[in-house]
């Protein structure tokens, strides 16, 4: 890795607060050292043969540390506070799973939110004191939360939003941005 010129950043620290997207963060993080396949799996490696060779000798104890490696990850990723709800978890997915089910939710908690976030985009308008960058902003901040739930929105869709409630002032422009979007994604 040295020798591509690239440095890692500091791993993520989750206190509490954006779960969705210290999961993104730390997901990508474990990636860079091919360590994420391991919070999901809580499979331990298989004992060695009678008479490994060295090869084999070094690739088992590789792979028994990466479960290690993953858990002091995750550990000193999270804050003190939250540390102390995942210092009993004995592997890195019973880590992963508690802060999930703690800070995500369950199943039917999450649909409620993507309800809520879908009612919430369908409601936005464009405030009179707001211009076309604001107000696009608070689309994305919308949409952004719907696919951090790991729902797929439509890109479409967002530019229909923004041109059906665009007030009548932009009028002349909504027009000439839908023959561009017409032209882009046609029906």
């Amino acid at each position: 890795m040295a020798s591509s010129g690239f440095s890692l950043a500091a791993p993520p620290v989750f206190s509490g607060e954006g779960y969705h997207i210290w999961v993104v963060k730390m997901r990508i993080y474990l990636q860079a050292f091919d360590l994420w396949e391991v919070v999901n799996s809580d499979i331990e490696p298989a004992p060695l043969r009678a008479n490994p060779t060295v090869a084999q000798i070094r690739q088992h104890a590789n792979e028994r540390t990466k479960s290690y490696k993953v858990m002091s990850c995750i550990q000193n990723c999270v804050s003190d506070v939250i540390f102390t709800r995942i210092m009993a978890c004995e592997t890195p997915k019973q880590a992963w799973d508690k802060l999930k089910e703690e800070f995500q939710g369950t199943e039917r908690t999450r649909q409620q939110q993507l309800l809520n976030l879908r009612r919430d985009f369908e409601n936005l308008k464009m405030k009179e004191e707001e211009t076309v960058k604001q107000y696009s902003n608070r689309i994305m901040a919308v949409v952004n939360s719907i696919r951090l739930l790991g729902k797929q929105f439509n890109e479409a869709r967002i530019v229909e939003k923004v041109l059906s409630t665009l007030p009548e002032r932009y009028e002349a422009k909504i027009s000439s941005l839908k023959e561009g979007m017409r032209q882009k994604y046609p029906l």
